[in-house]
């Protein structure tokens, strides 16, 4: 991709040096805000101090986790935190210039930095499950290590590779800022045995919003050949089917959330070629 280094955002919160998760640990576990509630209520409940536990663990280990600043890690990464803030800015500016056509304004996501652990408004963020979009507090949540797995482990290199994965998660954004994403989980309150067909509509129509996002930066001149295969790639790489396959080696079709690699590859593809929200109905 033919982007310039050196942008900033607003929207961008580096939380990578934060304290594992803004929680506490017990024992080796994660504990956030929620979990020291039920350790008071325990403590009402039985007349003991439940809470003590978290001043102190195994071996005389601490309880609250505490990082150091990692300066020379976040040296390296620097070149990518910046292009991810390219990356972020340019979505955001593109979706505040579509929605208006469908009677909405767009507005920003916030895009968290973390490594390990961080709290979110959905619950506990971890790098071990990959970047997600929490519409709760209307975040993005990525560990930078996961660009690195998605080179070495998924065979998917290449910056319009990492593109497609933050934008994919931006249009996780414009779906909640469309009403879509609260009907299909009124949908699923209703439905509960269709929430894994529900959760693959709306992952797969991420896709083709990434691809909308893709479309216009080809038309603005921004992407350079072998662009398109990298982001294809991608979206192939994190197929349910897959993903299934490396880690089991098998394939429940039944227990799908964001669609195979084929369907995921042909919605980019769709949102690439068509540019439109239009492109984008997975619920038809």
């Amino acid at each position: 991709m033919r982007w310039t280094p050196g942008g900033s955002s607003d929207d961008v919160e580096d939380r990578r040096d934060d304290s594992g998760g803004g929680g506490f640990q017990f024992g080796g576990i994660h504990l956030g805000l929620g979990g020291v509630i039920v350790l008071f209520v325990l403590s009402l409940i039985f007349k003991r101090d439940f809470l003590s536990l978290l001043s102190s663990g195994p071996a005389g280990t601490t309880g609250t986790a505490v990082s150091q600043p990692d300066t020379a890690r976040d040296q390296r990464e620097q070149p990518l935190v910046q292009f991810v803030t390219f990356v972020l800015n340019d979505a955001q500016n593109t979706w505040t210039q579509m929605l208006p056509s469908q009677g909405v304004q767009y507005h920003h996501a916030k895009l968290v930095l973390f490594r390990d652990s961080i709290d979110s408004a959905c619950g506990l963020a971890q790098s071990v499950t990959g970047p997600f979009y929490c519409p709760e507090d209307e975040k993005v949540y990525i560990d930078l290590g996961f660009y690195d797995e998605l080179k070495q482990r998924f065979g998917a290199p290449g910056d319009f590779a990492e593109a497609y994965v933050l934008a994919h998660e931006i249009g996780h954004n414009v779906q909640k800022i469309l009403g879509i994403e609260g009907k299909v989980e009124a949908a699923r309150q209703r439905n509960p045995q269709q929430a894994n067909q529900l959760s693959v509509r709306l992952e797969l129509q991420a896709d083709c919003f990434a691809g909308v996002w893709g479309h216009s930066t080809q038309e603005r001149n921004i992407l350079e050949p072998g662009d398109v295969d990298a982001g294809l790639k991608a979206a192939a790489a994190v197929g349910d089917d897959r993903l299934q396959r490396m880690s089991r080696g098998t394939v429940n079709p039944e227990s799908f959330t964001h669609g195979t690699s084929a369907q995921r590859m042909e919605w980019f593809r769709r949102g690439f070629q068509g540019g439109t929200i239009a492109s984008c109905n997975t619920f038809q």
